[in-house]
């Protein structure tokens, strides 16, 4: 899959399964910035990451676990994407 497409997906699921919608526009997430912390527009939570974790296995057949591993991984969209592309 193309880096780009794949990273589009990724942002489109986010918004949609942690229900974003009202807060921000999928086209407006870059692929580098935090989805958590103060510094983040995102502003994901331990739920949406939980959410965000369970999509990406249904999707992509890919695994996040545990919060260790969901901290490095759910970092940003190009850690996300560079996961999944690693364990595909």
């Amino acid at each position: 899959m193309d880096d780009t497409l794949l990273k589009q997906e990724l942002k489109q699921l986010l918004v949609r399964e942690c229900d974003k919608e009202d807060d921000i526009d999928w086209q407006d997430i870059l692929d580098d910035e935090p989805l958590f912390g103060r510094e983040s527009r995102v502003q994901m939570d331990s739920l949406d990451a939980l959410q965000l974790s369970l999509a990406v296995q249904q999707k992509y057949g890919v695994r996040i676990e545990g919060a260790k591993d969901g901290r490095r991984i759910l970092v940003t969209i190009d850690a996300l994407a560079a996961h999944i592309k690693a364990s595909q």
